[in-house]
């Protein structure tokens, strides 16, 4: 048990799920109202989210299930071992269904190009 006096060392980036979410809505092309009543959480709390709150474990929960995102993948923190968002990209382009092997080795060549340009301007 963390005593109350220690800071906490890792939290839940609400924003980041939010968007990653709202990219799974949109794939879907769904509403945000389509989204609540297929994951069975309330609208309110898509709304809530939106605004910045974080959802409950409950919502949270029903939304990984629902679009298939890792709450684990949103947890940020020192010591937090991540792995390379190329390496993540890569693996989800090669296990999309809706891509043929060619479209998603071209998705990455695409996705690493612009990445790479990117990480130029920012050095």
């Amino acid at each position: 048990m963390q005593d109350s006096n220690e800071p906490v060392s890792h939290r839940f980036d609400g924003e980041r799920f939010f968007s990653a979410l709202d990219s799974a809505r949109s794939a879907k092309n769904l509403t945000w109202k389509k989204v609540a009543e297929q994951a069975k959480v309330p609208a309110s709390t898509l709304t809530r989210m939106s605004q910045g709150r974080k959802p409950d474990v409950d919502s949270l929960s029903a939304l990984c299930a629902w679009s298939g995102l890792r709450a684990d993948d949103f947890i940020t923190g020192e010591g937090r071992q991540k792995t390379e968002p190329l390496a993540e990209v890569t693996a989800l382009f090669r296990a999309d269904p809706n891509l043929s092997k060619e479209g998603a080795i071209a998705m990455e060549a695409i996705i690493k190009a612009a990445y790479e340009q990117i990480r130029k301007i920012q050095d």
